[in-house]
């Protein structure tokens, strides 16, 4: 059965190709992964690597936990199950109401259209 490893304390420049190359030294590389900012395509400093086995896991863990690697000293453990994520309300497109700025549809260069009249334009 895989064996899925955190691994942390990775290069910033570090890429998922480099990743697994290292790992394959070890034992035989299902999957690896750098998870990288989702704006700047840049490396967070930590990815997965999924293992064939156990026992190539554990091989992993004791060869490589504390190894220096492109200048960096890489943190190598069992990765713990994700935890279900909690809803945390947003998504799905967005708020109303708003301020319209279209000079076009009116003298005044815009119109609020929100739901309260204490914050309307014509005051």
């Amino acid at each position: 059965m895989n064996k899925k490893l955190y691994v942390s304390n990775l290069a910033f420049t570090m890429d998922d190709g480099t990743l697994e190359g290292i790992f394959a030294e070890v034992g035989s590389v299902v999957s690896a992964k750098v998870i990288t900012d989702f704006r700047s395509g840049r490396s967070k400093g930590f990815g997965f690597v999924e293992m064939s086995s156990d026992g190539e896991a554990q091989d992993a863990i004791k060869k490589l936990n504390g190894s220096e690697i492109m200048g960096r000293t890489i943190s190598v453990a069992e990765a713990r199950p994700q935890e279900p994520r909690e809803n945390r309300g947003g998504g799905g497109g967005g708020g109303g109401g708003g301020y319209r700025g279209n000079s076009s549809s009116s003298s005044r260069g815009g119109e609020y259209r929100g739901g309260s009249d204490r914050y309307s334009r014509d005051r």
